[in-house]
Parts: structure tokens; C-alpha cells; sequence
């Protein structure tokens, strides 16, 4: 069976091609994934938008409520870095849905992956950071509810701390949050995972994988996870506009390949999100995220 991806073509909300948002991004991945053969009939999933009641397990009623309204307040509106508008709102919906479905995929094939996801900022009160809702922490939510998983790992390397997530999760022990960030990047105030590695500006393959490497035999001590979500944001590459690491194409793909293998080779299933990635030259962005999807092909 082809790897199992989660996509829909309202992922892309038609933000202007100037917006510090890449959102053509979710287009042109699905391209290149089109290109690369792993974009076929058997392999792609649609979702549905995410219902309230699924919301509501991570994020505040009254803050959902003005979500799915498209009623945001201006303040909460300018700390997520665009107007929660009908396609912005049904956008979210369907990232978070995405999520979900391929939570569940990866449960039932040890591994799938959402072509968005990885909304680590957006609070339990409200979003921020390009965040409005929390994808990870409503699945992961789901899936506690539905017993389906009992203990979940989320494993999140995108370039900027998962403060949201934190926030989200902190007071559930069922889910151990790990957080791989650069140090002195957005959220200026960061709020404690489990566990937080922070690194220095300018951190290179060789350092960032051998601090990777290291760490992931004591997450798999805590516990026996039933699931692991894993942020593969590729906001760590050198050329990101919003970055301050300094890896390279081969580092991310190096990176993908050791987490995915990790954990795969402990049976554990990998549901794969695409987290952040900033540049002008969308296209090229677009490749680095499909990184994720021609590594994790090869665990399908």
C-alpha cells in the first residue's frame, strides 16, 4: 500500500502571494508529491472539517465559537497574522480534520501523513503565530477520547517552540510533549513542554542530528507510546526567511529519516505533519516539505 496522505484543496486559503504566509505552499506540495508519483488514487485521503465538539477538547468554547462565526476579536486576530475570515476559518476546520484522519490512517498502517498540520502556537484560549487551531492536540484529544491511544508522544521540530501545544496538554499525563526549537526565536515567551531542547543560532546538520540522535532513546523511556505525532517543519533549513538554523535539503531529509526510523523500527505508528516554512520562492518551499513524504513512502 502507497503511503496514506491526507489532503484537501481548501488547505489553501487564498492569501495574496506577498503575505508573510506562504499559502500557496499546500498547492505546490501537492505537486511536487504529484511529481514524485506518491500523490495517486490509493493514496489520497479526504478530510472533513473537524466538529466543534472535537475543537472544544483542546481549545476554550467561547474562542471556537467565534472560529466557526468568523468572529474573532481584532486583538486575537492580529497575534495569528491574518483575518479569520469564511476560507480561513473552514481552512482550520479541514487542517485539524486532516489531522485526525490521518492519525487514525496512521494507526490502522504505522504511518500517514497531512499535507498541513503542525499549528503548535494556537493556544487553549486562542490562536497566535499563523495558528488558529491546534491540530496535534485536538487529534491527540480525539484519539484519548475515543481510547483508541492511551499514551501519546508529539515529537516537534519545527524551527519555533510549541508554546500552544504546552499550553494545551501541559495538565494531561497521558501526553508527553518534546519540543526541538531554535532558542532565541518566536514565541518570545515560551511555555514549558515536557521536555525543551533550545539550540543556537546557526546550528548545522551535523550538531542538530547528533543532538536528535541522542534524545530519542530517553523519549521512547517514559512510556510506550501508541502513537507518535511527529512536526516535521522544515523552517530549520538555512534559507528559511524565519529560521536562524542552518541546515541543508540533505540534513531535513536526514533528519525525517531518523525520527520515522526510530520509531517504526518500535512498531510505534508515525502520523507525519508538515509544520512551518517561510520563503518567497514558495515552489522551492514546497519541495522541502515533500522531503517528509518521499522519506516517510519508504516506511509505508
Amino acid at each position: 500500500m502507497p503511503l496514506q496522505i491526507v489532503h484537501h484543496p481548501d488547505y489553501d486559503a487564498g492569501f495574496a502571494v506577498n503575505h508573510r504566509f506562504p499559502m500557496s505552499k499546500y498547492k505546490l506540495l501537492m505537486e511536487a508529491l504529484g511529481a514524485r508519483g506518491l500523490a495517486g488514487p490509493a493514496a489520497l485521503n479526504v478530510p472533513e472539517p473537524a466538529p466543534a465538539s472535537w475543537l472544544k477538547l483542546a481549545h476554550a468554547a467561547g474562542y471556537v465559537d467565534q472560529v466557526l462565526a468568523c468572529e474573532v476579536p481584532a486583538k486575537i486576530e492580529r497575534e495569528i497574522g491574518f483575518p479569520v475570515s469564511p476560507r480561513v476559518s473552514l481552512r482550520a476546520q479541514l487542517a485539524t480534520g486532516g489531522t485526525v484522519l490521518a492519525a487514525r490512517l496512521a494507526l490502522l498502517n504505522g504511518i500517514a501523513c497531512n499535507t498541513a498540520g503542525g499549528s503548535h502556537h494556537a493556544r487553549r484560549a486562542q490562536g497566535a503565530g499563523f495558528c488558529t487551531f491546534n491540530d496535534v492536540a485536538v487529534a491527540a484529544l480525539v484519539l484519548l477520547a475515543e481510547a483508541v491511544a492511551r499514551n501519546i508522544l508529539i515529537v516537534d521540530l519545527d524551527v519555533h517552540q510549541g508554546d500552544g501545544t504546552a499550553d494545551i496538554l501541559g495538565d494531561e499525563p497521558r501526553v508527553f510533549t518534546f519540543s526541538m526549537h531554535g532558542d532565541r526565536n518566536y514565541p518570545a515567551r515560551k511555555i514549558a513542554s515536557d521536555l525543551d531542547i533550545a539550540l543556537p543560532d546557526g546550528t548545522g546538520d551535523a550538531a542538530y542530528l547528533q543532538r536528535l540522535g541522542g534524545i530519542l532513546p530517553e523519549l521512547t523511556a517514559w512510556a510506550r507510546w501508541d502513537i507518535a505525532f511527529y512536526n516535521a517543519g522544515v523552517d530549520i533549513h538555512a534559507e528559511d526567511r524565519l529560521g536562524r538554523l542552518s541546515l541543508s535539503n540533505d540534513g531535513v531529509q536526514a533528519r525525517d529519516n531518523m525520527v520515522i526510523r526510530y520509531f517504526r523500527a518500535l512498531g510505534i505508528p508515525v502520523c507525519g505533519v508538515i509544520g512551518g516554512g517561510y520563503s518567497t520562492d514558495v515552489a522551492t518551499l514546497a519541495a522541502r516539505h515533500a522531503i517528509l513524504f518521499e522519506v516517510a513512502s519508504g516506511f509505508a
